[in-house]
């Protein structure tokens, strides 16, 4: 019990250290990990035992035989599932082709080029040398997402790196499986039967299991044949139910059945995902924080003693500077990335929970077989693990700014409300060039968003999700054009200091309206349109448009009309160089006004006469 509880408390402690310290909380963990396991063992127990033991060793000890397996098998496809839900078709119109390389392409090059590396450097057999690349193939989304929240950058970017993180576990797993695989079955002939039939299985299984039962349960939740206090225990055991029929016809297609699953009903209409989604990505932060704990601390000291030598930093400089690169810049060429961003791309490639998991696992069983150099897998691994996610944890925000990939200003747009106004002034800045999110908690106005090619998002504006999503690192401004003014002063005081660093603006209500000592200094557009007018004018005018000004005093008569008009209200001003500057109602006087700059405004065309 007192292990047991130690485990969770020490792991809470260690994602609020990393929370505090903006890093991975891969990072703190393996640490406390390897402190109450093999260096308490070695240097703090008088009797040479483990302060914690994950596995039963006949006096003390978490899991017997290979429960602490089972377990850990379990829960990575509790976080690979939650991984998948995250994962929107739309997020990757332009680098669809980029993640597919990667996968694919950037993997085999993973896969021949540390093999290579491991074989020659540590002398080991070419079949122990292929399983130790086939599991660092994986880069972990449970590493490379809190990297990416403390980093703005453009969405191409965090995208790729969110996407190959999520979509390369199932893969790096299945290729482990396969050379695991060579390794027990004796003869050439037979692996290679052996391996095309595994590796049927696992695509046939894994991708029928996980695409019936995620229509089959966002069935049962659509049709309310679920009680919503049910809803969250409902889809837990759904996932843990799919992961172990799949394992049952096909050994390790497990993990390609949850992420199938995870991206059908992510992508699927389904009623309460936000809800799902916080409840997983909840159970998925107490689990990393146990298994990795638990996975460091099973480690021993003479495992760990083993790669201190040289050969152990030619190995990982070799992975990190040679091979990673390569693989990105042979997966990305012909892609609109820039070399800086594919630089960036190739610096972020840290492992993360699978590829340690599955190496405690498989270790262990071929110690137990007797192979030759087995012992070698496990600490090998970790130190891949263990190393990447430092050297990114530490050092990829500086290389952000190094290569130029670091947004210094963030010109993204956060719209909270998708209704019709919010729709048209969203849809005018995509055509200007702006990155532009609408968020809204009504079902209908997003969909009428996405109809348009919009990018939103149904949320609510009370949750948490917002602040945690990395596809909006890049928004600087936020503009809350919803009907209801206790919201807008809400999202105002809540998000403008994450996301209104450019400028944060609400309309005014009805009530600052008629009083003209009331006017805010975030009002948006003018002090005499309020959520009412706007959508008015939008119903009778469904349009925006653009007028050339000649000089300041020619935009200062422009203003004046519009304070007479009710059918004109003025939005933005474009520059020469296309940038947009949002119009506050606070001052609508401006310092610099050229000509062939242009005042954007919604309503009826201009009469100036």
């Amino acid at each position: 019990m007192l292990e047991l509880s130690g485990i969770i408390i020490l792991g809470i402690l260690a994602q609020w250290v990393a929370w505090k310290l903006k890093i991975p909380a891969i990072l703190p963990l393996i640490l406390i990990g390897l402190l109450v396991g093999p260096v308490a063992a070695e240097f703090l127990s008088e009797d040479g035992t483990k302060w914690i033991e994950p596995i039963w060793n006949g006096e003390k000890g978490l899991f017997p035989g290979e429960g602490l397996y089972y377990f850990v098998s379990l829960a990575i496809s509790i976080i690979l599932f939650e991984g998948g839900l995250t994962l929107k078709r739309s997020e990757i119109k332009t680098v669809g082709p980029v993640i597919t390389k990667l996968i694919t392409l950037g993997s085999a090059i993973t896969f021949f080029g540390a093999g290579l590396v491991a074989h020659f450097i540590f002398n080991l057999s070419w079949e122990l040398s292929f399983l130790f690349s086939g599991l660092i193939i994986v880069t972990g989304p449970t590493v490379i997402t809190p990297i990416l929240r403390n980093i703005p950058l453009k969405k191409d970017i965090s995208t790729v790196l969110k996407w190959e993180g999520i979509l390369i576990d199932p893969i790096g797993a299945l290729v482990a499986v396969l050379v695991f695989e060579f390794i027990s079955v004796e003869g050439d002939s037979g692996f290679t039967k052996t391996a095309l039939m595994e590796f049927g299985k696992i695509i046939l299984f894994g991708t029928t299991f996980g695409f019936t039962f995620a229509h089959g349960l966002a069935f049962a939740v659509n049709k309310k044949l679920i009680p919503h206090y049910l809803l969250n225990v409902v889809s837990l055991s759904t996932v843990l139910l799919v992961f172990v029929e799949s394992e049952i016809f096909a050994h390790e297609s497990g993990l390609l059945a949850v992420v199938v699953m995870g991206m059908v009903l992510g992508n699927s209409k389904l009623e309460n995902i936000k809800e799902l989604l916080y409840f997983k990505e909840s159970l998925s932060v107490l689990l990393i924080s146990i298994l990795f704990i638990l996975l460091a601390a099973n480690i021993n000291i003479e495992d760990l003693l083993l790669l201190y030598t040289w050969k152990t930093a030619i190995i990982f400089a070799i992975i990190v500077f040679v091979i990673r690169p390569l693989g990105v810049f042979l997966s990305t060429s012909g892609s609109k990335l820039k070399f800086n961003e594919k630089l960036f791309i190739s610096w972020v490639g840290p492992r993360g929970i699978v590829a340690a998991g599955i190496a405690s696992l498989f270790g262990s069983k071929l110690i137990k077989q007797g192979v030759e150099g087995a012992e070698y897998i496990t600490p090998l691994v970790f130190t891949i693990v263990l190393g990447t996610v430092l050297l990114n944890a530490t050092t990829a925000r500086l290389f952000a700014k190094w290569v130029g990939v670091f947004l210094k200003k963030s010109e993204g747009i956060l719209i909270i409300g998708a209704s019709k106004v919010s729709r048209l002034l969203g849809h005018y800045l995509v055509t200007n060039n702006r990155h532009v999110v609408l968020i809204d908690s009504n079902e209908s106005n997003i969909e009428a968003a996405k109809e348009l090619g919009l990018e939103a998002i149904s949320t609510n504006i009370y949750s948490e999700t917002l602040t945690d999503n990395i596809e909006l690192n890049d928004v600087g401004y936020l503009m809350a054009l919803t009907g209801n003014p206790d919201i807008n002063k809400y999202a105002i005081n809540k998000f403008s200091e994450q996301f209104g660093e450019n400028g944060a603006f609400r309309l005014v209500s009805a009530k600052e309206m008629e009083d003209d000592n009331n006017n805010p200094k975030e009002g948006l557009f003018s002090h005499t349109d309020d959520y009412n007018t706007l959508l008015e004018l939008t119903e009778k005018y469904p349009s925006i448009n653009e007028i050339t000004l000649e000089d300041k005093e020619h935009y200062l008569r422009l203003i004046e009309i519009t304070n007479k008009d009710k059918d004109i209200i003025p939005l933005f001003i474009k520059d020469t160089e296309g940038e947009l500057h949002i119009i506050s109602s606070y001052n609508l006087d401006v310092e610099t006004i050229e000509e062939g700059f242009q005042l954007v405004y919604l309503g009826k065309l201009f009469d100036e006469q």
